[in-house]
């Protein structure tokens, strides 16, 4: 069983940054991957950014590429999203998730754990 709450969310002016964190627990093996997801209201849940818990795979969606970053630290057992230039349509509610299948996915039903999400809202 693993564990995952978000925090860090929060209200920022369009152009600012937040950084998200993803706190876990439980047993993560090096085959696992980490992932944020996001969800704004009426829309599917998508695909921000994946990240193995060893290693150096790792995937941003085109929309953040080159705006977010994400990472990890092993030893705090915690992913990080930071989020710069933030615009209005990044307003969603956040979530971490975690999967042992092994194989890097943007699938969110391929997620086996799921953290209560953070509210990000961007203002204009």
């Amino acid at each position: 069983q693993v564990l995952l709450r978000e925090s860090g969310g929060g209200l920022v002016q369009d152009g600012g940054s937040l950084r998200l964190s993803c706190s876990l627990s439980g047993r993560i093996f090096s085959h696992y991957f980490m992932a944020w997801f996001r969800q704004s209201p009426g829309k599917e849940r998508e695909f921000v950014a994946t990240i193995r818990w060893t290693g150096n795979v790792s995937l941003l969606h085109d929309s953040v590429k080159e705006r977010f970053t994400i990472s990890r630290d092993n030893a705090q057992k915690a992913v990080y999203l930071q989020m710069n230039s933030l615009k209005p349509e990044d307003t969603a509610v956040y979530y971490c998730a975690a999967t042992s299948g092994g194989v890097l996915t943007t699938v969110p039903q391929r997620y086996t754990y799921w953290g209560q999400g953070t509210q990000v809202t961007v203002s204009s």
